[in-house]
């Protein structure tokens, strides 16, 4: 960042050296042009964006002891100085200073709150300081005024795992008895794929909790990933027992139905759960299958052709849409459909093997390189 020469009296000769040093310092050349604001601000001594480039041209130096002091000289002659307290800020930060940073920091958020850059220093300076909730509420507006923006994306994600840790340690202190540290153990083993040790540890939560919504829902997704049909159909059934307004249970006991060869009745619940909630994932391929099980080959081409183009569907889904498009085309003699559909699932197997085999030569090289190396310094944005 160059600041701008906008010193109202400022001499063409000095405007002409500011705009030289400033161009060095776009080029990279950090000695010329600290040399150049150096001069300007020793024979314009009240040249506020020379003084706040000197500071950027001494941070890039490492200076940060000079830096701080051009910083401060800028703000003395302008207060409102846009970004000039965001670098001291970091300048300060950099010298461990971070109760200063976050005092310059705070001033240029109030006055330039649609800064985004501001906001993410703070809250990395917030989280440097334990401070995860502080850091968090900083990096969420940061993110809402730049939401592509990396940097600000990993900063916030550390100050919300910060805050999450933090919360799972206090309630693992307060109560590690409680049914909630068995639920969730339980999610952590669920996202880890560990589903015979999640469902051991929903069991323990329901012991504790019988009647608490979502965990028999919770358990029977697991028994259900763990090919417990029976099992997963039981929990949902005693979830819609605690809340029968539970449409996920409601649809995913649909979905079991199907699975376990009753149609109908499968067909049935999707439908009575789309009625309240229309925008159920998967729902079109669900009922696709189930109305090729009861026959209606029309109707079932209808709803996996709606499901092979859904939005938010996963390649396998999509993949096997193609597939039963393929069974059922055939079934209403339209054969070059039925070729089209085929080819066009073999083509998705194909993809989603390669895509396999690249993440797992992508993790073998990773596992390799990381072996007897030491991690890399941390970054600061």
């Amino acid at each position: 960042m160059v600041a701008h020469s906008q010193t109202t009296g400022t001499s063409l000769a000095i405007t002409e050296r500011f705009q030289q040093a400033a161009e060095a310092m776009r080029a990279g050349n950090l000695d010329q042009a600290g040399e150049g604001f150096a001069s300007i601000v020793k024979d314009a001594p009240r040249f506020a964006e020379a003084y706040l480039n000197l500071g950027l041209v001494r941070e890039e130096q490492g200076r940060h002891g000079d830096a701080i002091t051009s910083f401060q000289k800028a703000l003395e002659l302008k207060p409102r100085l846009r970004g000039a307290n965001l670098f001291l800020g970091v300048a300060e930060f950099r010298s461990n200073r971070p109760d200063d940073a976050i005092v310059a920091l705070r001033k240029e958020t109030a006055a330039y709150p649609k800064d985004a850059n501001a906001w993410m220093w703070l809250g990395v300076v917030e989280l440097e300081r334990g401070r995860g909730e502080d850091a968090a509420e900083a990096l969420d507006k940061a993110a809402k005024l730049s939401p592509e923006n990396v940097d600000i994306l990993y900063h916030r994600g550390r100050a919300h795992l910060f805050v999450s840790n933090d919360s799972y340690a206090r309630m693992f202190k307060a109560d590690p008895k409680s049914w909630r540290v068995r639920e969730l153990l339980a999610e952590a083993n669920a996202s880890a794929e560990r589903h015979m040790d999640a469902i051991a540890e929903y069991e323990a939560a329901i012991k504790l909790a019988p009647n608490e919504p979502r965990l028999h829902e919770a358990l029977g997704t697991e028994y259900r990933l763990a090919g417990k049909m029976e099992e997963a159909e039981q929990a949902y059934l005693k979830e819609l027992g605690i809340d029968p307004e539970n449409i996920s249970a409601q649809y995913k006991l649909g979905v079991i139905a199907i699975e376990r060869g009753d149609p109908a009745r499968g067909k049935s619940l999707i439908e009575g759960a789309l009625r309240v909630k229309p925008d159920l994932q998967h729902s079109d391929y669900n009922l696709g299958r189930a109305e090729m099980l009861l026959g209606n080959d029309a109707a079932a081409a209808r709803h996996l052709e709606r499901a092979t183009t859904a939005a938010g569907s996963d390649h396998e889904v999509i993949e096997q849409s193609w597939y039963q498009l393929g069974i059922i085309y055939r079934r209403l003699h339209r054969m070059e459909d039925a070729q089209k559909a085929m080819a066009t699932f073999q083509k998705l197997k194909d993809e989603g093997a390669e895509n396999s085999q690249k993440a797992l030569k992508r993790y073998e090289a990773q596992q390799n390189s990381n072996v007897a190396q030491p991690p890399p310094p941390p970054q600061n944005p």
